[in-house]
């Protein structure tokens, strides 16, 4: 898509940095360059992907730890140095301009920066099911690193589509007797076949119709053909999408994961168009609080070494 017209800024730039997005890769990364004594502004709108969660697992010395909490922490961290700046806002435009980016924000106001982060994460296209909704993220679940040693074994149910679901439901009969819900028209290759009766995988090619139980605690599936099967969590593997539309309007170019489109970085972070740069969840396919914080130091050291080298050719 085009870059939208340059809008000249009339005085000097006030950040250094603009992060959009304030939570675990965003809040990493603003880490790094405040150390470096560098005017950042983190933009947040309080959604973070994980707030459905009610503990984060997985994440050395946090493990077991509400998500909101940690991420209260690493702001109260980050918020210690003198050159950041926080707003509780949502940027409904982001823009190239002379020298920067400008973020227009939903009441109208504007700021501008030398570069840009963009760590605003992603959103999880849930299954059409009756009851998932209300259970995201307590048994109705994506990531079985994060949640399946909580469950305590039993009987799980698995939703997908395609080879990730091979993968997917063998990974989760780690935790517990599986039961892989297939469509009819979803062929297993001999090979698939065989890995998930090692597994011990069942699969069930009837549609599921609806989740079952005292919302969020879930009892099991019952089939569209009135069969019912009793499930203690269920393992969903949901589609992501960018939450919105600002690094395609920018020019950065995209890459199709089994999970759905992310922005394409290279190893620094670096999205296809200069100045930007991407981290987390909207940048990868795999994605955990750890993955998100490493991007973000990541994204900050190689945004830092930009910044450095304009200043260095501006001097010579």
């Amino acid at each position: 898509m085009p870059v939208s017209t340059p809008i000249v800024p009339s005085e000097p730039m006030p950040h250094d940095a603009l992060i959009l997005g304030g939570s675990y890769a965003g809040l990493s990364a603003a880490q790094q360059l405040v150390r470096a004594r560098r005017r950042v502004l983190v933009i947040d709108d309080g959604k973070p992907r994980n707030r459905f969660a009610a503990r984060a697992h997985g994440f050395l010395s946090q493990d077991g730890r509400p998500g909101a909490e940690i991420a209260a922490a690493a702001r109260a961290q980050v918020a210690a140095y003198p050159t950041v700046a926080f707003r509780m806002a949502e940027a409904v435009e982001v823009e190239r301009i002379d020298g920067g980016f400008s973020v227009v924000f939903a009441d109208g106001t504007r700021t501008c920066g030398r570069r840009l982060l963009l760590s605003h994460g992603v959103e999880d296209v849930l299954p059409d099911i009756p009851g998932v909704k209300e259970r995201w993220g307590r048994t109705a679940l994506h990531c079985p690193w994060c949640h399946g040693y909580e469950i305590g074994g039993g009987s799980i149910g698995v939703l997908g589509r395609g080879d990730h679901a091979v993968q997917y439901a063998a990974t989760v009969a780690e935790w517990g007797q599986v039961t892989l819900f297939m469509g009819l028209e979803v062929g297993l290759s001999p090979e698939d076949a065989h890995l998930l009766y090692r597994r011990g995988v069942t699969i069930e090619t009837t549609p599921i119709e609806r989740l079952e139980g005292d919302a969020p605690t879930l009892t099991g599936a019952r089939l569209a053909d009135g069969r019912f099967v009793a499930l203690k969590a269920l393992f969903v593997g949901a589609q992501i999408q960018v939450g919105n539309p600002f690094a395609e309007r920018l020019g950065c170019e995209m890459t199709d994961t089994p999970m759905g489109r992310v922005i394409k970085v290279d190893g620094m972070q670096q999205t296809t168009q200069p100045g930007v740069f991407a981290a987390g969840d909207l940048a990868r396919a795999a994605s955990n609080i750890t993955l998100a914080t490493s991007d973000g130091m990541i994204a900050g050291h190689a945004l830092f070494r930009s910044l450095v080298e304009e200043e260095t050719q501006r001097a010579a």
